[in-house]
């Protein structure tokens, strides 16, 4: 404990926000100087709370600052800690260990979820994003009320050192890629990658890049040494899109709204291509002469071949004149089989 803490130790029990401070010094590992920025930082926008000027009070400026500054916090502790590996690897380390998630799980860990101001269904219901935005708020007090070294000690000496594991971290493989696949499956969702480039780099290195596209809309982009580091970095950031932005989702579902809807619209059915196989064959029905619009053609009618109507028959002979034996309901073969019993009897 330095001679600084030691007097704001001496100073805590004639302070009205001495639970605050020791609360925070048991998270932080010092006593604050300025207490309203970490007040600030612990107040969520459902509490309902305003400043002196009369406008909301909550966090989210702090949480800016201080996602900015644990962007360059962690790189800089894991650029430090992998000496050997390359910018790919980095990035997915630091993108771990600065996730909502594990942020938020930090956040509960350490106690800080208990110190949020909120509506009491907030907190009740809180979850990693409220505890995770709090985290960077926190970030974001600390180096307003000390600077950026007492930010860089804070991480090193009370997080990494402490309550994470960074070579666990960094070698937990995450396959982004699958995440999302799973999420597009379950929306019912296209999606593909994109590549956006394919080059080498200075040393002769390969390097790929990709595009998330999903429905047709642009999403993360990434590249890597691999095509699979590549898909990899453009899935993570495709993920973080669609937890962070509302209009992202929006425009795929509006893109796939489009689409089903043109592949709803009526079409032409197909031929039946079997029909077309046997149109050649001649029906019972087409050789007995019922079907089609005319209806049947009788020996007498008109359009027989033996009507005397018609202007190229031939004419009527008694000899063959079938007209006692004709009837509907005879087929062809009857008929001709009444003609030449008929005959053979007209001979005898």
């Amino acid at each position: 404990m330095t001679f600084k803490d030691i007097y704001q130790r001496l100073r805590l029990p004639f302070r009205d926000d001495k639970e605050l401070r020791r609360s925070l010094y048991q998270i932080m590992g010092f006593y604050p100087d300025h207490i309203e920025h970490y007040k600030t930082a612990l107040t969520h926008k459902s509490s309902g709370k305003r400043n002196d000027n009369g406008k909301p009070l909550n966090n989210e400026r702090l949480e800016f600052l201080g996602d900015a500054l644990l962007d360059a916090v962690v790189g800089h502790i894991v650029f430090r800690h992998f000496t050997n590996k390359r910018e790919g690897f980095l990035t997915n380390t630091r993108s771990k260990l600065v996730s909502r998630e594990s942020l938020g799980k930090l956040a509960e860990e350490m106690g800080l979820t208990e110190l949020i101001e909120a509506r009491q269904f907030s907190q009740q219901s809180h979850n990693s994003y409220m505890a995770g935005n709090a985290f960077e708020a926190l970030v974001g007090a600390i180096y307003l009320d000390q600077g950026y070294a007492a930010v860089m000690r804070f991480m090193e000496k009370r997080i990494l050192a402490k309550m994470i594991n960074i070579d666990k971290v960094a070698y937990k493989e995450v396959n982004f890629k699958s995440k999302l696949l799973e999420w597009t499956q379950k929306n019912r969702v296209r999606m593909e990658y994109r590549m956006l480039k394919q080059a080498t780099d200075d040393k002769g290195s390969p390097i790929f890049g990709f595009c998330v596209v999903i429905e047709g809309v642009e999403g993360g982009k990434g590249q890597g040494y691999s095509k699979k580091e590549a898909q990899q970095v453009a899935s993570q950031e495709t993920l973080q899109r669609l937890r962070r932005e509302p209009q992202f989702i929006d425009a795929i579902f509006q893109a796939k709204s489009e689409r089903t809807k043109m592949e709803e619209e009526p079409t032409m059915a197909a031929p039946d291509l079997e029909e077309e196989k046997t149109d050649f064959i001649i029906s019972k029905e087409e050789a007995m002469g019922t079907v089609g619009t005319m209806g049947p053609i009788s020996p007498m009618s008109p359009m027989s071949p033996m009507s005397p109507m018609s202007s190229t028959s031939p004419s009527p002979d008694p000899d063959f004149d079938l007209s006692d034996i004709t009837h509907r309901d005879l087929s062809r073969e009857d008929i001709i089989a009444a003609a030449e019993a008929k005959a053979f009897s007209e001979q005898d």
